[in-house]
């Protein structure tokens, strides 16, 4: 099997695939974000370093990101599934050159319209009480403003997940994507899928080529 880097603009569908990966292939999911908070959690030396960083307004050094792969992974024993690292095309090759090193992997790009992802996402809502996620149009709660799984009646729509913050989130993402994945085409490691296929499709897809 191979490691996995997941690309994808927020709300394509990268967390749901990682979901299913986690549960029925027993692959392992490393979010650059709950490592940060995992390890800030744990008050390692590691955790206090981070703590520092991010209180003092600093964005955390890619060299602190590698430090905190390490110390989180055992890629000799388990398959991982890298998600929200790497970012930009230095990230990309960092990640090769110290962490992934010569194990096989592959890069899968969640392709999807950018202008339809922003519809998908300023229709989000999230439960306050136990973190569901809905779609008002796509995936809502079966009974308006009551989540399904906890029976709370604080869905919000999160101050990320509108219009124009949005749309900015996606021109960052856009300016850094394509150097990375002409980095990983010239490698032969480069997997394109359709985001807009069902939750299913893409799940086979992305097995076939594990």
């Amino acid at each position: 099997m191979k490691h996995l880097v997941f690309i994808g603009a927020p709300g394509s569908g990268k967390g749901t695939q990682a979901g299913k990966l986690v549960s029925e292939k027993n692959l392992k999911h490393i979010s650059t974000g709950d490592l940060l908070r995992g390890e800030i959690s744990k008050a390692s030396d590691l955790g206090k370093k981070v703590k520092s960083v991010l209180d003092s307004g600093e964005l955390v050094s890619d060299d602190l990101v590698i430090e905190l792969i390490h110390a989180n992974t055992d890629l000799d024993k388990f398959q991982y599934i890298f998600d929200g690292y790497p970012r930009n095309l230095a990230q990309a090759q960092t990640l090769d050159k110290q962490v992934l090193k010569d194990r096989p992997s592959l890069a899968v790009y969640f392709e999807i319209d950018l202008n339809k992802l922003v519809k998908r996402l300023t229709n989000r809502r999230t439960c306050k009480g136990c973190g569901a996620i809905y779609n008002l149009i796509s995936q809502a709660p079966a009974k308006p403003g009551v989540c399904d799984k906890c029976g709370g009646t604080n869905l919000v729509h999160r101050d990320d997940d509108k219009e124009e913050v949005i749309k900015k989130r996606m021109d960052v993402f856009s300016q850094n994507t394509q150097p990375v994945l002409d980095y990983y085409k010239s490698t032969n490691r480069l997997m394109t899928v359709n985001a807009e296929n069902s939750i299913e499709q893409l799940y086979q897809l992305i097995s076939f080529r594990l």
